[in-house]
Formats: C-alpha cells, sequence, structure tokens
C-alpha cells in the first residue's frame, strides 16, 4: 500500500494534535493542516489580489524588483531562482512580504522594510492581515511540534520572536511544450517550518524514504505544512526537512497557471541553532555540533540558490 501523507485536523485536543502532527512530521517531513482558523474569505481576497498583481506589465512589475535585496523583499521576476544543484531555472515568478520591524529595532539590519505595489487598492491592507494570520497558526504549530518533542508548549514562543518570516505569493505561469526546467526543481526549504496555501493544483510533490514521488493535494482551504532544513538541524534530523518539488502539470492543465501562498517561518535572526540535547543519544550522535544564529544559516543558503552573490 501507498503511504500517503496525513490530513490531521487543529481542532483535536493539544496532546492528540501534537502526537499525529509529530509523528507525521517525523514520518514525511510534511502534514496537511485543516481547521487553521484562517478566514476563506481573507484567503479568497488574497488569491485575487495576487493575480491581478502578476497580470500587470512586466515593466510595472519589474519596478519592484530590488537589486541585491536576495529577494527578501518585493517582486522577483521569472527565471531567477535556482534550487541548490539544479541546472535550469525554475518557472516562476514571486513576491515576497516580510516583517515590518521599528526603526531602531536591534534585528532591523537583517529585515528590511516591505515595499508595496500602488497599482493594486488593498493590497498592503490584506497581505499584512494574512501575514499577521500565518504567524498566529504557525505559533500554534510549533507549539504542538514543542508537545512532540517532550518541550514546553511555549518552547518556540521566544525563538520566532520578531523572526525573519517571509510571505511568497507565487506564480507559475502555464507552461509551454517543450519545456526546459520545471515550475520548482527538486528542494528543501531553509526555514523552520513552511505552511503552505495553495497546494490543491496538482503538482506539489514529496520525495518519500524509497525513492518514489509522494503528491500532497491537500484538501480545499487546508494546508500542506513542512519541516525547514533550520528545524531539522535544531532536532539532528529527527524531523527531516525533506525533499520536495512542483512537476509541470499534465497536458490538460498545461495552459493553466497555478498560484500558491507559502509562509516561511523563520526563527529571529540572531537566534543560535544548537542542536536540542533531547534528540541526542548514543543511536543518535550529534550531526551538529557548531552553532550558527538564523541569519548566517539563511545568507549561506541564499547564495546557494542564486538570490544572493
Amino acid at each position: 500500500m501507498t503511504a500517503a501523507v496525513p490530513t490531521i485536523s487543529m481542532s483535536l485536543p493539544a496532546d492528540q494534535f501534537a502526537k499525529d502532527f509529530g509523528a507525521s512530521f517525523e514520518r514525511f517531513g510534511f502534514a496537511m493542516i485543516t481547521d487553521h482558523g484562517i478566514d476563506p474569505a481573507l484567503i479568497d481576497d488574497a488569491w485575487a489580489k495576487a493575480k491581478d498583481f502578476f497580470a500587470l506589465p512586466e515593466e510595472v512589475k519589474r519596478a519592484y524588483h530590488i537589486p541585491g535585496g536576495g529577494g527578501a523583499r518585493g517582486y522577483t521576476p521569472f527565471g531567477t531562482e535556482i534550487a541548490k544543484g539544479a541546472k535550469e531555472v525554475d518557472l516562476k515568478e514571486f513576491w515576497h512580504v516580510g516583517r515590518d520591524l521599528p526603526a531602531g529595532h536591534r534585528l532591523a539590519a537583517q529585515q528590511p522594510n516591505n515595499v508595496w505595489p500602488a497599482e493594486i487598492e488593498g493590497f498592503r491592507a490584506v497581505y499584512d492581515k494574512l501575514f499577521a494570520e500565518f504567524d498566529r497558526v504557525g505559533r500554534q504549530l510549533l507549539s504542538g511540534i514543542a508537545r512532540y518533542l517532550g518541550l514546553a508548549p511555549d518552547f518556540f514562543d521566544d525563538t520566532v520572536l520578531d523572526g525573519n518570516s517571509v510571505m511568497r505569493l507565487l506564480h507559475y505561469p502555464p507552461v509551454e511544450a517543450p519545456a526546459k526546467g520545471i515550475r520548482a526543481e527538486a528542494h528543501e526549504d531553509i526555514n523552520t517550518i513552511t505552511l503552505l496555501l495553495g497546494a490543491e493544483e496538482a503538482g506539489l510533490e514529496i520525495l518519500d524514504k524509497d525513492g518514489s514521488w509522494l503528491p500532497v493535494s491537500p484538501p480545499r482551504g487546508a494546508m500542506a505544512v513542512n519541516v525547514g532544513d533550520m528545524l531539522q538541524r535544531l532536532t539532528n534530523n529527527k524531523l527531516p526537512s525533506t525533499t520536495h518539488r512542483v512537476r509541470n502539470p499534465d497536458a490538460g492543465r498545461a495552459s493553466v497557471a497555478r498560484y500558491s501562498m507559502p509562509f516561511f517561518l523563520h526563527f529571529r535572526s540572531d537566534y543560535p541553532i544548537e542542536t536540542l540535547e533531547s534528540c541526542i543519544g548514543d543511536a543518535h550522535p550529534n550531526l551538529y555540533p557548531m552553532s550558527i544564529t538564523a541569519d548566517e544559516y539563511l545568507q549561506e543558503r541564499l547564495r546557494e540558490i542564486g538570490l544572493k552573490k
């Protein structure tokens, strides 16, 4: 029988949710999450605003590209990002919304303020609200992970306070044959955990332990949630950052654009990622004896995927 990534409701009692969610993370590095509580009307409005932006003329969108910014804020043009070790760029364009910090904040140097497109009315209001909702749900999910790992439920609260999280609005245009590259080449996420809306459109797949690709297709409005490299490192690989990709569509859907909204939840920039003692033992020696801050790790990986030089 083919393995399948579980669908788990956040309405479960806290201990049961933690058990089911953590087990899915440990087995697959992924889970599908329902009942997250984000207003469907807000999500629909966000989809509409994203489509309006990506429909703008290329020269208008490129005015919001920030050279040397590593794609941290604003627009990143089609054909820019490349997966680590890949030969072809991904067939996508995207917009990044991050966390605005007040002037003089100790982490402001690592987290530039947002830019906003003047052409789309209400753009900022919608994504400011959605960012806050992703942030809220992300903290709840991290509390479940903490319980699963035998930590205090609020263990992660301080680690992500004012963290360098990023919400990405993704547009994969229709694919013309023969395609050079795929929508998103096989990769792992850099961050702590990723919360993804929009995976109902077929294409998201994860690499299972036996080398097969498993589809991840959440119910409408649900999230796909996955482990990032930072959490994998923190847990000494107990929770794996699983390779995943967005394959090109079948012929019947090649003319259909794909949109998705991942929220890359990050530790705060100065958080030292040091292996949890509870994840080290005789059978599991520490694979990451050197401490590294979240920002140092992020910058290293951004250079590997072509967003920074």
